[in-house]
């Protein structure tokens, strides 16, 4: 295989929330262009290994609600696969629940995940990334800008995430690139609710998107130019151009 088919190669990548869905598919890009892939996952250690033996990588546990499990996954990452130079926050919560019934707990269950771990995820990325230098993908939503009343706690965390994002390119500039994909419909099997259906209906591309529509976007924030950096990439079909 022609090294332009393979431009990650000996890359080492950490893909956090990867033993399936977007994470799984983003997993499996990586290994195809090349690099060296880090599958996390918390508790479906099953379809973790399953994905690292088809992206050629590994795959390692970590609860990340517990502060102490982040670093301790970096390091077990780098001990094994050598230092890091691409990462993936991908892993993240979604619960519906209507604004008046929100409690704590459904706060602090997405938050913990979605938007605290999110940034010591990539702090944890960028001081190891610091002198080498690095490249980070965020993955937000559509969520984050548009008012889905029955997500309120999901839409503020996705919200985070997006500040985030330019907040961490403008400060870990010029050694690291940050830059998020905001997936719009992505279908994946047994999850077409009513409210996902309808979304699709009023899709401009009249289809949902993939998970490799993703892994294709996130990928080319580490193949392409190392100029780009603070963008949210859109990947929603025109979703989010609706008026």
């Amino acid at each position: 295989m022609k090294v332009a088919d393979r431009p990650l190669e000996g890359k080492v990548a950490l893909v956090t929330g990867a033993a399936c869905r977007i994470g799984r598919s983003v997993s499996l890009r990586l290994g195809r262009l090349g690099a060296r892939v880090a599958v996390h996952y918390k508790t479906s250690a099953a379809e973790a290994f399953e994905t690292a033996e088809l992206c050629g990588g590994k795959s390692f546990q970590a609860d990340l609600e517990d502060f102490s499990a982040i670093g301790q996954l970096f390091e077990e990452v780098e001990s094994s696969l050598g230092p890091l130079d691409l990462f993936v926050n991908n892993a993240g919560r979604y619960r519906e629940v209507d604004i008046l019934k929100v409690t704590e707990e459904d706060w602090d269950f997405i938050h913990n995940v979605n938007l605290k771990a999110a940034f010591f995820c990539c702090q944890e990325a960028a001081k190891r990334m610091r002198d080498r230098g690095g490249r980070i993908v965020i993955l937000s939503s559509l969520g984050a800008t548009r008012p889905w009343t029955q997500h309120a706690p999901y839409c503020a965390s996705k919200a985070g995430v997006a500040m985030l994002t330019r907040v961490l390119a403008k400060g870990l500039a010029p050694k690291i690139t940050v830059n998020s994909v905001a997936p719009g419909v992505i279908h994946f099997e047994n999850d077409m609710s009513p409210h996902v259906e309808h979304l699709v209906a009023v899709t401009p591309m009249r289809r949902p998107g993939c998970g490799e529509d993703i892994a294709e976007a996130v990928c080319g924030f580490f193949t392409g130019s190392s100029f780009i950096t603070g963008q949210i990439l859109a990947v929603d079909g025109g979703l989010s151009q609706r008026a």
